[in-house]
């Protein structure tokens, strides 16, 4: 998996991987009946391959019929049971298929949940690194305005003292003008 992978498409493939795994379960059952099915025709068979062999022996005259009968009855037993063999191999093949899924969903699910636990570290230590950053400037913008207001008094102070300076040198002006 790349580092650009997405949790979206890691949860998408996550959703792939059971869709196939439920059907791989849903052929699996398929496979499972058939072979059931073939087992019955297969008991079927042998019970039947019985009651020829009783026939064989009470009828002599018809030996030679029920002998390829019964050769026929076991070819197709023979058929079968290779049929089933067949079925079982791919029982077992789609058993470890679902196996190996099971695993590539369980190392996804964990390590999704890693990035999960990075990212959440991650976004803890962002939010910590806001909150400080916002401290820092609630402290400047007090700092600012305590500044400010000093610097408002000090001019009013000023503009206090120079109303006062040229309401004397006003003063002074209009005496030396009276005289």
């Amino acid at each position: 998996m790349g580092k650009k992978t997405s949790f979206r498409d890691l949860k998408d493939l996550l959703d792939l991987r059971e869709g196939e795994i439920d059907e791989l379960n849903m052929e699996l059952a398929e496979k499972e009946e058939k072979i059931a099915k073939y087992s019955r025709y297969i008991t079927k068979l042998k019970h039947e391959n019985e009651l020829m062999e009783i026939k064989l022996n009470n009828e002599v005259s018809n030996e030679k019929a029920k002998i390829k009968e019964l050769d026929d009855l076991a070819e197709k037993i023979k058929e079968k049971e290779a049929i089933i063999d067949d079925k079982q191999e791919q029982v077992k093949y789609l058993r470890e298929l679902i196996n190996d899924y099971r695993e590539q969903i369980k190392e996804t699910t964990e390590n999704l949940e890693l990035q999960l636990r990075k990212i959440a570290k991650t976004y803890d230590g962002l939010i910590e690194q806001k909150d400080r950053i916002i401290e820092k400037q609630d402290k400047s913008i007090e700092e600012l305005n305590k500044t400010i207001e000093e610097i408002r008094k000090t001019n009013k102070t000023s503009m206090i003292n120079l109303d006062l300076q040229n309401k004397k040198y006003q003063k002074m002006v209009d005496d030396l003008q009276n005289k």
